[in-house]
């Protein structure tokens, strides 16, 4: 059922290739670099590595149609899975996160204009973006819960609100704002009173009150900075689709969106896996390597099976989002992103275990990998989110 074309199957080969030429040699070299220099802007070794990856055709592989490979949710999957292995990668071959969500809301809804601006520096990889939703004052997860005003005045909108989390928005490569906000306050239907909204980074009345930590790491140079909008005006053909639209833009744009969580997520997995197995051949404790302690093994196996669970129900949901479209795919992308992120979040912390003191230092990528992934329990909707719409729509289809 999950057979991936000749086209992928190539793009994996070439991929894999790549990583294990020149990604993974860097990993260190990226760390040095952002803490020597290079905290909010592009580190060097990124920019050569982007450069290698275009040249080679390894980019923009996420995005369907004339834009980008081409590539099925099923067929993109492995991709994501290999560069979800270290958690800058994806940006190498301009496959990031909010810029891959950015760019599929452009190339859907973006006008002719908004495409020539934004849409086109963002498949170059010349510039970054940020997708600016998430509120501190109220429940995000519900989003029309959102207080950021977006009001018409002639020919501009002002916006006016707080906003956290708003991931990618520390860079100085980020150039582009999206932001969600209400235009229609007071109209009966909560889902359209909201608007998405472009914003460039520059506009004056835009400030950046701190960069919000996750688990202790800034997440150095995107970050995930709380933003006060203060009078903002952008003209108001910046505005996305239309007046109204937000939530149905926003739903467009979170889909994809995490799948490709779920995949990354994988990724992350399977190599801690893979790391927790070459640490237990290799480490004496008590006179014999620990892949002989009974414990470790069962850890080691259960993580195989979890992983195993995890890949195959992300494979379904990606190839019924082709089939049959996003909406009919919603409870297996549900699923997928409760199922992942624990599952991802328990094979890391038995890596780290094995690992012992090494396993939270910054001598491996484990302590990062495992911040990200139970970060990724709330990022893109809260379990309990993903759960209760689940259980609405299992009550409706076996309760009748």
């Amino acid at each position: 059922m999950f057979e991936h074309s000749e086209k992928a199957r190539d793009l994996i080969a070439r991929l894999s290739a790549f990583m294990d030429r020149h990604v993974y040699p860097a990993e260190h070299l990226y760390d040095e670099q952002v803490e020597n220099g290079f905290h909010n802007r592009r580190p060097p070794v990124i920019a050569e590595l982007k450069a290698l990856a275009k040249a080679e055709g390894l980019w923009n592989l996420f995005l369907p149609g004339d834009h980008g490979a081409g590539l099925s949710n099923l067929d993109y999957a492995p991709l994501a899975e290999i560069m979800g292995r270290i958690s800058w990668a994806s940006e190498v071959f301009n496959c990031s996160a909010p810029d891959t969500g950015n760019m599929e809301v452009l190339a859907l809804y973006g006008s002719p204009e908004q495409k020539k601006q934004w849409l086109e520096p963002l498949l170059a990889g010349e510039i970054r973006s940020a997708f600016s939703m998430t509120e501190p004052e109220v429940a995000s997860s519900d989003a029309t819960n959102i207080r950021c005003s977006i009001v018409r005045d002639g020919d501009e909108y002002v916006i006016n609100g707080r906003k956290w989390f708003t991931s990618g928005a520390m860079s100085e490569d980020c150039k582009l704002l999206i932001v969600m906000g209400k235009t229609d306050p007071d109209n009966p239907n909560r889902h359209v009173q909201q608007s998405m909204i472009l914003v460039p980074r520059d506009t004056p009345g835009v400030r950046i009150v701190r960069d919000m930590k996750v688990f202790g790491y800034d997440h150095a140079p995107v970050g995930h900075p709380e933003i006060v909008y203060e009078n903002v005006r952008v003209p108001a053909a910046n505005m996305l689709l239309g007046e109204g639209r937000g939530f149905e833009i926003a739903q467009g744009r979170l889909g994809p969106g995490r799948i490709h969580h779920c995949m990354r997520l994988i990724g992350c997995a399977q190599r801690a896996l893979e790391l927790m197995c070459q640490r237990a051949e290799r480490r004496v404790a008590f006179g014999k390597p620990l892949g002989e302690q009974g414990s470790v093994r069962e850890d080691i196996a259960n993580s195989w099976v979890e992983i195993e669970q995890a890949r195959l129900l992300t494979l379904r949901a990606a190839h019924k989002m082709d089939t049959e479209g996003n909406k009919a795919a919603r409870d297996l992308i549900a699923a997928a992103k409760v199922a992942t992120p624990r599952m991802a979040a328990a094979v890391i912390d038995r890596a780290i275990q094995v690992h012992g003191g090494a396993g939270v230092s910054q001598d491996t990528f484990l302590a990062d990998a495992y911040a990200y992934a139970r970060f990724m329990r709330i990022g893109d909707g809260p379990d309990q989110v993903h759960l209760a719409q689940l259980g609405r729509g299992l009550l409706k289809r076996y309760g009748a």
